[in-house]
């Protein structure tokens, strides 16, 4: 099996007025000849690293089981930064979102083939960087059109803005929680219910029409379910 290649990057945000590392998958089959799907990946290196998700890429790419799929990584710096940006009352949301579909994307577009539609961009997170990864879809529905939620953190202003979104059909959504998702220690140390709210979520979302794939998995709020998730997620969104 080829391996595809990832290539790092240093990426000035006028949106967000820093630099940011990131890093690009490129598979093994890359050529300008051919279009190729999008996926953005914020809490970026957990994906890479925990989530082993490029090596899962080679093979569902090489057995034919997904099509061409470029992913792009962006890693979060401490906890603080990640809470600024990703949360939807955090002071660097808006300008993360605003990053990702007016900076992030262009970018991937003038830089390699790509579909440059809603449909052959995707996003995906876990917790938090769920949570982000679906605001930005609901923001930007033409830019992303595929939503990958594992586990996201669901409050009042998500869903607000899944309540007050117009156009349910522009976006299709993979979202998934864990059945002892009740009990989570976060970051900052408390405890929280996740999985009633997720529950929510996705009665709110059925309720207005999005395409969705829900899933409730036996397991907790950690990578031992994500990562063995990643296969069924991929290729249900990019077969």
């Amino acid at each position: 099996m080829d391996k595809g290649t990832v290539q790092d990057l240093k990426f000035y945000s006028e949106a967000l007025q820093e630099t940011l590392d990131l890093y690009i998958y490129i598979p093994a089959n890359y050529s300008p000849l051919y279009k190729y799907n999008i996926l953005i990946a914020s809490d970026g290196k957990d994906y890479f690293q925990l989530g082993g998700i490029t090596k899962l890429a080679d093979e569902l790419i090489d057995d034919y089981e997904i099509e061409n799929l470029i992913i792009a990584f962006v890693p979060y710096k401490d906890i603080k930064d990640r809470r600024h940006k990703y949360i939807p009352s955090g002071e660097q949301h808006e300008a993360y979102l605003r990053f990702l579909a007016h900076e992030l994307v262009p970018y991937l577009d003038r830089e390699y083939s790509t579909y440059q539609m809603g449909m052959g961009r995707g996003v995906i997170g876990d917790s938090l960087a769920a949570t982000a990864s679906l605001m930005a879809a609901l923001k930007y529905p033409n830019i992303f059109g595929k939503v990958i939620l594992q586990s996201p953190y669901v409050d009042e202003d998500v869903l607000k803005a899944v309540e007050q979104f117009k156009n349910p059909a522009d976006i299709s959504i993979y979202h998934i929680i864990g059945k002892d998702e009740n009990k989570v220690i976060t970051m900052d140390k408390t405890i929280k219910d996740f999985l009633t709210p997720n529950r929510k979520l996705h009665n709110l979302m059925l309720s207005k029409g999005f395409s969705t794939f829900y899933d409730e998995f036996d397991g907790n709020h950690t990578w031992k379910y994500w990562k063995p998730d990643l296969r069924r997620a991929l290729i249900e969104n990019f077969n």
